[in-house]
């Protein structure tokens, strides 16, 4: 199951909403290799950011392609299309080499009964007492268990084997980096789930390069992680353990490791995230998205004038729209409307007290996350401004940049992957 393109050990999905932030976001892994630690970017865009915005694949490429040519970046670097299932993918064959197959819909679809017969007759070493190194208890397993998990999951891999082949007869084998994503759904996988999903995924000869479970606790967007740190921690750990074990077992890529989606912001995992990849000497993907879109209105904000303007403007639209804009992101927001502050108390404030709010600094007394959360989902509303949005962000590049770049390597790169 070797591949040609093979992604790095560390790696990291800098979104760009609006195609404007490509270089800046290079200059974060720059500075990073600088450090002596290689994280090398994925350009990742989704079908739904697309349709929103007007854009297309190509856009991301070539702002990808820009960069990299205009820094002199050497190091490898990729274009993911996120999220992308059977209906979408071929929008995005000519500009990714990087496919993220999101399946998490049909989690729980109840796979043929023959198909869950077969698997569980052809995998007898997932029954009794499964032993992992680097994992406290052995996993005991009996069949009804394997069989019940296999029916809850086996429909979702056997459509990802799907996708993959039908990306592969378009592109070519090893021709591109394939992700499973699990993580859009209700309840978390174990790890035990986990060992029993990528015996799945083996079966269906998908050469898997990374793997998006969901993890315990909530991943909202643009905010800090919600939950029990040392039960994720331990499940985490396990989880790196478990797909040690499951590439020696199964064949699966050497190199497959976990992906955290709405990985940005997550801070308080960056320090345990660290610790474990360097005890197991593991890789990690860490998914970001809006985080870049939010720097951009700081940025704007920051600029002051016609900038600040525009950046309360969208408040005001998003505030006014929010039952619209939360809608499709409702499992991954927590926004508490009696926190958002007015658009009327918005337009009095200055540049300092826009930043305070948005930015996220848990230290300081100003931070709304309901107010971030909000604009986080709220980039439709800069998206249908088009032309006069994109070109504020032209004129004030020099400030915009410096909020991504500061942001990406100081509270993203610096803390997870070489160590606060």
């Amino acid at each position: 199951m070797n591949t040609s393109i093979v992604l790095s050990k560390y790696s990291i999905g800098v979104g760009d909403r609006f195609a404007h932030q490509a270089k800046a976001q290079l200059q974060a892994c720059i500075q990073a290799a600088q450090r002596g630690v290689d994280v090398i970017p994925v350009w990742n865009k989704s079908n739904r950011e697309h349709t929103i915005i007007g854009s297309d694949p190509a856009t991301t490429r070539a702002a990808a392609d820009a960069a990299v040519s205009s820094l002199g970046w050497t190091k490898p670097y990729h274009v993911d299309a996120d999220h992308i299932n059977l209906q979408t993918v071929d929008r995005f064959l000519n500009a990714s080499d990087f496919y993220t197959i999101d399946v998490a819909d049909l989690i729980g679809r109840n796979a043929e009964s023959q198909h869950v017969d077969a698997f569980v007759s052809r995998h007898p070493e997932l029954i009794g007492e499964v032993r992992i190194g680097g994992v406290a208890k052995p996993f005991t397993i009996d069949r009804n268990f394997v069989a019940s998990v296999a029916n809850k999951y086996l429909a979702a891999v056997e459509e990802a084997g799907r996708i993959y082949r039908h990306i592969e007869a378009k592109k070519g084998k090893g021709r591109f980096i394939t992700e499973v994503s699990m993580d859009e759904t209700d309840s978390p996988q174990t790890p035990v789930e986990l060992l029993i999903i990528l015996a799945a995924i083996s079966d269906e000869q998908i050469p898997i390069q990374t793997i998006a479970p969901k993890f315990t606790g909530r991943f909202n967007k643009g905010v800090d992680y919600v939950g029990d740190l040392a039960k994720f921690s331990e499940e985490f750990s396990d989880d790196v353990a478990t797909i040690a074990f499951a590439i020696e077992r199964y064949g699966l890529p050497a190199n497959l490791k976990l992906s955290v989606h709405s990985g940005s912001d997550k801070f308080s995992l960056y320090g345990p995230i660290h610790q474990i990849v360097q005890r197991f000497d593991a890789g990690v993907h860490l998914k970001t998205a809006g985080t870049n879109w939010l720097e951009e209105l700081i940025g704007l904000a920051e600029a002051g004038g016609e900038g600040l303007s525009l950046a309360k403007e969208i408040y005001a639209e998003a505030y006014s729209h929010r039952d619209e804009l939360c809608g499709p992101y409702a499992t991954v927001i927590d926004i508490d409307p009696a926190k958002l502050p007015t658009p009327e108390e918005v337009n009095t404030w200055s540049s300092e007290q826009f930043v305070s709010a948005l930015r996220h600094d848990q230290k300081s007394t100003s931070y709304n996350s309901s107010l971030r959360q909000l604009l986080h989902v709220g980039f439709k509303v800069a998206a249908k401004m088009g032309k006069r949005y994109l070109d504020l962000l032209t004129a004030m590049e020099s400030t915009i940049s410096k909020n991504v770049t500061e942001n990406l390597f100081e509270r993203h790169i610096r803390p997870l992957f070489i160590g606060a």
